[in-house]
């Protein structure tokens, strides 16, 4: 709030001037009036008046706004009021308010702006001499008058209202070093880098600081000529503005005309939880999996306080010197009283520090190494539990202190369980704290020894029977086994999928199992469904899919929503993924003209998508990140683990926030870990399979790796491995790892393997540790001898930078030695 000292005279004169034109003025006209400017001879402004100041193209307008909640209490705001739409008109539109005077004191019917003599501008409440104008701007002669242009701007001599900004930044307004606040006051964007909770607490933080909002969808950090943010629609001509929510989440809006809306083309923090204050003390944020809508609950032990409207929580009982603690799966609280972190080789240890402390509240645990060379992490929550979330890829387990003998032992927290329908609920939960009884421990292995063994009898006696029966298809289907248990993938009929897809008419992409077609469910949701070709030889590869993808849930692999097995036909309902594959930004000039179809892989997409937006730094490392860690769940964390054989750009889709997904799983399942298995033919795509695959040699997980590997190059690059670059080989003697590790490690200089499209953004201090780690770790991928490779899981924390890299060696091909 801002405040102007008046003298006395002036302080009489005013209050003098505003009951005399309260007393004059005259009932509202019937329809508003519009002024191109606002100056002395039209002083004071109130809001019956029912006037409104345009922009010489009408684009914006200013004047006295009502509030929604309170009719009778107005702010003087500025807002959208004139947008070129297809389907309504303009004004029956709701106003978009993008800046207001006043918006923590609105002022009543009897308020007004006034224009003095003296040539101040101010706005006053009649029972107040208060002065709620920001800044309270003077000007040298009262013949200056209050005009709004065609960017947005309020101008009155040399103020500017784009110096006061309020929770919106518009197009080509210069936003450096400001500060943006949400409109419930909660949430600030401060300096045009770090989103902050209560003025003090940082939930987020930009790798850069915003200057301007582009009409492109792109947003230019100082003194970068170049766009360092991209919108989702980018490249589109359209009114945009970035709004700081009063959810806290900073979002890029674009106005569609084809639909009158407002489209969100970016936002900041895709995942709610994450922001800071979503819900009260003590409570746990949760996402309900579909609409990404955050919601509050309590966990074990507390109750919903009734006066707190952001969903906080209170202990059931006190806590006394009888206490226990309570597990709670993938949970976190990121904000206590000076939480403390502590390296514990055991579970025990970092429990008795919590309990020998009155003042912590809970702690979580993280495992360390199986060798256990490497200590637990252990991170003691003291006097405070603030926000909470549950997130599947935090890897702690929270344990909490409750009362121990009026608290169950039990928990009722399910968190996500219900909603994701899995019917691998394993995969959401951690393992359980390894007891320090060598008894126990014994005791143990030899019950679960035999119980597998039991086990493995059993499933090979059913899978002897059922290899001897296949062929005998309708006692298969009398016996159910082409259904899966309940909360598994739908099944559909192939006339609801005739019907979604109009028929298998729009065709999206071709590829060696089967044609993909996009299509829309009853329900509204927009599917990807694959069609198998050659249903005789493929229904084993069909049975297999449905099984493995069935079991699965992870952040980065598609989904499968369904399947179809009726009349020979055989089909896959995936989720659909818009953003099309990860060649399409990687490689855009070798698509032109090939958009419809593959030669080797499957295509996602087809028709003319036009310019791609190339994909920065920070967005290809998230891409590599993600993608890693979806082939280590399925080498390492599924109950059957499973090599994909097939890992390329064509097979990595990205969503909306270009978050991965990886499709067209491979369906090759091993019992154990390190297992090896043969295969009858070979799989996967010239310039991606391992040196394995050509000498015929058995098949590990390591074949994904190196794969990996490839694709992990051509991030970086930004080209095929096929395509040779600049060397002095011949092109039957040239191999493109080998090539990278010369310019990388060699002759140092990396960045003759950057992308070209995205080299002049390669900042060395900013961009170096992320590009030598994914170098380092593709060279360590594409080792020719197996054993040298490492395991996906130990490639996602290269990645991370939670481990060494060390030197690797220069690749070769199998056939050809290093010089």
């Amino acid at each position: 709030m801002w405040s102007m000292s008046l003298s006395p005279p002036f302080s009489f004169s005013l209050s003098l001037l505003l009951f005399l034109t309260s007393l004059l003025s005259t009932p509202p006209p019937s329809s508003t009036a519009t002024i191109s400017s606002f100056n002395i001879s039209l002083s004071p402004w109130h809001p019956t008046l029912n006037q409104t100041l345009i922009s010489p193209s009408s684009t914006f307008a200013a004047g006295f706004h009502p509030i929604p909640t309170s009719p009778n209490l107005f702010t003087f705001s500025i807002w959208f009021n004139h947008l070129n739409t297809t389907t309504i008109t303009s004004s029956t539109l709701k106003p978009t308010l993008i800046w207001s005077a006043n918006q923590s004191s609105p002022v009543t019917a009897s308020g007004a702006l006034v224009i003095t003599p003296s040539g101040s501008i101010g706005l006053f409440e009649n029972s107040s001499n208060q002065n709620l104008w920001p800044s309270s701007p003077a000007s040298s002669s009262n013949s200056t008058n209050l005009t709004l242009t065609d960017r947005g701007e309020l101008a009155f001599g040399t103020w500017s209202s784009f110096d006061f900004p309020t929770d919106t930044i518009v197009a080509t307004q210069n936003m450096t070093g400001k500060t943006v606040s949400s409109r419930n006051g909660k949430f600030q964007f401060v300096n045009s880098t770090n989103l902050v909770f209560n003025r003090s607490d940082l939930y987020w933080s930009s790798a850069f600081a915003f200057q301007t909002l582009q009409q492109d969808g792109s947003v230019i950090a100082p003194g970068n000529t170049e766009s360092s943010l991209f919108s989702s629609d980018f490249g589109a001509n359209r009114v945009r503005r970035l709004t700081l929510d009063d959810d806290g989440n900073l979002r890029i809006y674009s106005f569609n005309p084809a639909s009158g809306q407002w489209v969100i083309g970016w936002e900041a923090i895709p995942e709610p939880c994450t922001i800071h204050g979503t819900c009260g003390p003590n409570s746990i944020c949760i996402t309900d999996g579909v609409n990404n809508t955050p919601s509050c609950i309590c966990p074990p032990g507390f109750r919903p306080l009734s006066d707190v409207v952001n969903g906080g929580c209170e202990r059931n009982i006190p806590l006394t010197e009888n206490t226990k603690f309570i597990r709670l799966d993938y949970v976190n609280f990121s904000d206590g009283s000076n939480p403390t972190g502590i390296d514990s080789y055991s579970f025990t240890a970092c429990q008795g520090q919590c309990l020998s402390d009155p003042k912590c509240l809970a702690f979580s645990f993280k495992y360390g190494l199986a060798s256990g060379f490497e200590p637990g992490y252990c991170m003691l929550q003291l006097e405070r539990l603030r926000n909470g979330y549950w997130n599947p890829d935090t890897e702690l387990a929270m344990f909490i202190r409750v009362d121990n003998k009026s608290e169950p032992d039990g928990s009722n927290f399910t968190g996500m369980m219900n909603v994701m329908e899995t019917t691998c609920p394993v995969l959401i939960s951690l393992p359980l704290p390894p007891t320090e009884s060598n008894t126990t421990t014994r005791n143990i292995v030899i019950v679960s020894t035999l119980f597998a063994a039991e086990l493995i009898s059993g499933l090979l006696f059913f899978w002897a029977f059922l290899k001897k029966f296949i062929k005998y298809r309708d006692m298969a289907r009398t016996l159910g086994l082409e259904f899966l248990p309940a909360g598994g993938p739908k099944r559909f009929s192939y006339a609801e999928l005739k019907d979604a897809t109009d028929n298998f008419s729009n065709i999206i992409g071709r590829g060696g199992f089967g044609d993909v077609y996009k299509g829309e469910l009853s329900d509204h949701r927009v599917v990807a469904v694959k069609c198998l070709k050659n249903v005789t030889g493929g229904d084993a590869d069909f049975w297999a899919e449905v099984t493995i993808i069935a079991r699965m849930h992870h952040l980065n692999l598609v989904r499968l929503w369904g399947f179809c097995a009726e009349k020979g036909q055989r089909i896959l309902v995936y989720e659909y993924v818009p953003n099309g594959s990860l060649d399409r930004f990687l490689f855009p000039r070798a698509l032109q003209g090939t958009e419809n179809q593959s030669s080797e892989g499957e295509t996602h997409a087809v028709g003319n998508f036009g310019d791609k937006p190339i994909l920065d730094w920070n967005i290809r490392y998230r891409i590599a990140l993600g993608v890693a860690r979806a082939i280590a769940y399925l080498h390492e964390e599924c109950l059957e683990w499973v090599l994909h054989c097939d890992i390329k750009p064509e097979n990595i889709l990205l969503g909306d926030d270009f978050c991965p997904k990886i499709s067209d799983f491979g369906l090759a399942k091993l019992k154990k870990k390190e297992a090896m298995v043969s295969m009858s033919r070979i799989r996967g795509t010239r310039g991606y399979m391992a040196p394995e695959w050509i000498m015929m040699d058995p098949i590990t997980p390591k074949a994904d790796v190196y794969s990996f590997g490839m694709v992990l190059l051509e991030i970086v690059s930004g080209v095929r491995n096929h395509e040779i670059q600049g060397s002095k080989l011949d092109s039957e003697d040239w191999y493109f790892p080998s090539w990278a590790f010369e310019k990388a490690f060699k002759e140092m200089k990396v960045e003759d393997i950057l992308d070209t499209h995205i080299k002049h953004c390669y900042d060395s201090r900013a961009h170096f540790d992320m590009v030598n780690r994914m170098v380092k770790t593709a060279m360590w991928c594409l080792q020719d001898r197996v054993e040298m490779r490492p395991s996906m899981g130990k490639v996602a924390k290269m990645l991370e930078g939670t481990v060494e890299i060390t030197e690797p060696k220069k690749p070769t091909i199998f056939y050809i030695g290093d010089d």
